[in-house]
């Protein structure tokens, strides 16, 4: 676990959730959460500089000694909209009140910043050396559906499987959607997942029907595995590469960027790209990630044949050699270029002496 230097007496300083797991399981943690049984904001400021507040969740985040932790005050918390945020109801509740509002009991483990003591309400210690995801009541998924694509992401990463009653639960959660749900959480929670780049994730995020939180289209799983295609084509957008696959992303809140990769990825396939110069047009100012889509959707030999070969040929004549040959600016410099990318496609040894001379034999 990671450690903090915190001069604390009170015993109501916890360890909690993720960062309890991980030491458990021997893994290194990247985030520090600590709750405190009462007010954490009014009491964890003092540990050093305060850089954010929310005092509508008693949350405070403060850099002790050039670590950023985060201080929870213990909360309960309602459901009054299924699938929206939760309303905090009281500030300052129990340590066990706290915990009960979590994912699974996994994650609902608590260790004494004082004593080193690990405390477990719901079996989660039971749970984590079976290997086990367990929700903590049956309203979980109901009251958060992103708890399922967490639950994914968990079983992923740590080997972990859903007990039957949970796994229940998610099936009939599942075969009965509320789509009145907040998707900033949903993409939050997808982006995380995805960014694992696991073919394992995605083959259960399709048999499983998780898909289903984000469209109502059937969707199969594709012959190309996604994961081995990353790895050999790395891209930025990840999760993008696989939830792009669903087709319709509408109910997710999408970045300028984000959404010029699922258009570019559109505008592909109505492109027949018959040859090696067709190929090289389509994809020549297209993102990545949508050429991988191509790939995974369409014809992945186009894809690797650009991706491997076509990419890294480049016209080496430019707009001034035209100009010093006497050719005066005009949409003509398209037509030449165009005709010696033809050319140089067909032999791409060709120099930038070459490149000229072709343009000189086509003048005269």
């Amino acid at each position: 676990m990671n450690i903090v230097d915190i001069k604390d007496t009170s015993g109501k300083l916890f360890y909690i959730g993720g960062v309890v797991r991980d030491e458990l399981l021997g893994r290194k943690s990247f985030d520090i959460d600590i709750t405190y049984i009462g007010n954490a904001i009014e009491y964890c400021a003092k540990f050093g500089k305060v850089l954010r507040v929310n005092p509508d969740f008693g949350t405070i985040r403060v850099d002790v000694g050039g670590c950023e932790v985060d201080f929870a005050s213990t909360r309960a918390e309602v459901y009054d909209r299924k699938g929206h945020l939760p309303r905090v109801t009281k500030i300052g509740c129990s340590l066990k009140e706290d915990v009960l509002r979590r994912d699974f009991t996994v994650n609902a483990l608590a260790k004494s910043v004082t004593t080193g003591d690990i405390i477990d309400y719901t079996g989660g210690l039971e749970d984590l050396k079976h290997k086990t995801l367990r929700v903590l009541h049956d309203e979980s998924f109901i009251d958060d559906p992103t708890r399922i694509i967490r639950g994914l992401k968990f079983a992923v990463r740590f080997g972990f499987e859903l007990d039957e009653h949970t796994k229940k639960l998610q099936t009939d959660y599942l075969s009965n959607i509320n789509y009145d749900m907040c998707y900033k959480r949903v993409k939050k929670e997808l982006t995380e997942t995805f960014n694992l780049n696991s073919q394992e994730a995605f083959e259960r995020f399709i048999s499983q029907g998780i898909y289903k939180l984000v469209t109502e289209k059937d969707i199969c799983i594709p012959q190309v595995n996604i994961e081995k295609l990353i790895k050999e084509y790395p891209v930025q957008n990840v999760w993008l590469v696989y939830t792009g696959i669903l087709g319709d992303l509408s109910r997710l809140e999408l970045t300028r960027q984000e959404k010029k990769i699922l258009d570019d990825f559109a505008a592909l396939q109505n492109n027949q790209m018959n040859d090696d110069y067709e190929i090289y047009k389509a994809f020549i100012d297209t993102e990545p990630e949508s050429i991988l889509l191509y790939a995974i959707m369409q014809d992945e030999n186009k894809a690797r044949r650009y991706l491997d070969y076509l990419r890294n040929i480049k016209i080496q004549t430019t707009g001034d050699d035209l100009q010093n040959l006497g050719i005066k600016p005009s949409p003509e410099y398209k037509v030449i270029f165009d005709k010696i990318l033809r050319v140089k496609l067909q032999n791409p040894q060709m120099s930038k002496a070459d490149e000229i001379s072709l343009i000189k034999n086509s003048l005269e």
